[in-house]
């Protein structure tokens, strides 16, 4: 399980047309879209006037089977594992979800649920295209018949939609089958990789200790090997932070062209979380004393997080501007161009990106899986009632309400709108709460970028590609990993 944060984490939007889709999103993105010349605009969402019939089904109430609409387009984070899991990464921040199911030995969604899940989900969306995304815990535990009935289900339940899949998955279970499937049914893969073995691995562990980054390579292989289209989630930690351009050039390098870069921030339990046997603490509150806990060791440094950002950027703005994709660079490029944030952690408000658990409850968000955080169960209620009802419409407004003064007054707040609500545990120089832990390296990445970002923007509205700002930059040496490349290739056409 990694680290979301738009997105990309927003999971509700900048996903890309047909192959640069993020596994974490369900809409295209403005700046993606004006990046890369073969990626078009996505046309607004189609109200579908009928909806494929309910099949008949005794077990379900009819409470559950309303066939209501969302008001308020939504998306779902489906977790058909729970919080298990085969890896023991160090920083995850679901594997100690197990404490809410302590009753369950192993966490797997049952077919009755599933069958729920997409039936419901299907009926409350009111767009033509339909996104389902998978994740977890490790979500291939559920082996590869789960989702083969799931796609089969897909197809009955969403005649004449459009279906996609996405599933973000640490890539060490990935065999021949599984790459067929997923080649063959479309989906667009999430992988985890935190960069080159050695950064990759002080993390991202097994349960017997070793390092993972050799399984997640041989995965990586296999997809390219069966077509299977995929990216890359990269997590920073406190000592990654420090290993920018190493690691964006290792993963540029390998292949990558769509990258997520997501900062790893957690903090030590506090006694909401001990209650629930939980080992991090709960979500911040308003109320809650100045004097919080501390952050966990592996935590991003805040203004090195920054500097971690300008760092990669630096890199690609010299010489990758369309042709390899970063979240945060994308959302800044909208920001500054002047469309809406399409992340959620940039975004005004939240709340349209929820996490389904494996046995049917329905949360405010996957970094909010919490009792208090519950919105209902889809075996039990309406699934449109339950992706838009009020506490979460509230819960999606405070990310904006909640803000403090200095935020408001901020010279990048269209940029950055205080950031994800989880990492809202700071306090302002008036001590007013609500202000985001990595606040100072957010000012240090927009203001960094932003004389950059306004000359893309100006090179857009005059209709040339962003990527000829790469011109007022003198020519960069190849980096030793693309000299060999280069090499192999002259030696391949020798031959």
């Amino acid at each position: 399980m990694v680290h979301h944060g738009s997105v990309y984490l927003a999971q509700t939007a900048g996903i890309m047309s047909r192959g640069r889709r993020s596994s974490r999103q369900s809409e295209y993105s403005l700046c993606e879209t004006i990046l890369h010349p073969q990626v078009h605009t996505r046309k607004e969402p189609e109200l579908v006037a009928s909806l494929p019939p309910f099949a008949d089904n005794d077990r379900m109430s009819s409470s559950c089977t309303s066939g209501a609409v969302c008001t308020h387009p939504a998306h779902l984070l489906v977790k058909p594992t729970g919080p298990d899991c085969n890896l023991r990464c160090q920083y995850c921040f679901y594997l100690e979800k197990h404490a809410l199911f302590e009753d369950e030995q192993r966490c797997r969604m049952s077919d009755d649920v599933l069958e729920q899940y997409i039936r419901s989900y299907v009926h409350s969306q009111p767009a033509r295209e339909i996104d389902f995304a998978w994740q977890g815990g490790e979500p291939t535990l559920m082996g590869l018949d789960f989702f083969k009935r799931a796609v089969a289900l897909e197809k009955h339940y969403g005649a004449n939609r459009t279906i996609r899949n996405s599933l973000q998955t640490n890539g060490t279970l990935l065999d021949d089958d599984w790459c067929e499937f997923l080649a063959k049914e479309g989906f667009l893969v999430g992988i985890s990789m935190d960069g080159p073995e050695a950064i990759h691995n002080r993390y991202r562990t097994t349960v017997d200790g070793r390092g993972s980054w050799a399984d997640v390579d041989r995965g990586v292989k296999l997809m390219r090997k069966h077509g299977v289209e995929f990216n890359v989630l990269s997590c920073v930690t406190r000592e990654s932070a420090y290993e920018g351009k190493e690691i964006y050039r290792f993963l540029r390098d390998y292949g990558f062209e769509f990258i997520q870069f997501i900062p790893i921030v957690e903090r030590e339990p506090d006694e909401r979380s001990e209650s629930l046997g939980l080992d991090l603490s709960s979500p911040p509150r308003l109320d809650d004393d100045a004097e919080g806990p501390g952050v966990m060791p592996f935590t991003v440094e805040p203004l090195q997080y920054g500097q971690f950002l300008v760092d990669v950027f630096d890199e690609w703005v010299r010489r990758d501007v369309g042709k390899v994709f970063v979240n945060h660079f994308d959302c800044a490029l909208g920001a500054f161009y002047g469309s809406q944030p399409s992340l959620c952690i940039y975004a005004k408000t939240c709340g349209a990106s929820l996490a389904l658990e494996h046995d049917g409850t329905v949360y405010a968000c996957d970094h909010f899986v919490y009792p208090q955080y519950a919105r209902g169960n889809i075996m039990r209620q309406d699934m449109a009632g339950l992706l838009s009802n009020n506490p979460q419409q509230t819960f999606g407004m405070s990310k904006w309400l909640d803000l403090p003064r200095c935020c408001r007054e901020c010279d990048v707040l269209a940029a950055c709108h205080g950031g994800c609500l989880k990492h809202r545990f700071a306090r302002s120089s008036d001590d007013e709460p609500g202000l985001n832990y990595l606040c100072p390296g957010y000012k240090l990445f927009f203001r960094h970028v932003r004389p950059s970002m306004l000359k893309m923007a100006e090179l857009l509205r005059a209709e040339r590609p962003a990527a000829d700002i790469m011109q007022s930059f003198p020519k960069t040496s190849p980096t030793p990993s693309s000299r060999n490349q280069a090499k192999a290739k002259r030696r391949k056409r020798k031959r």
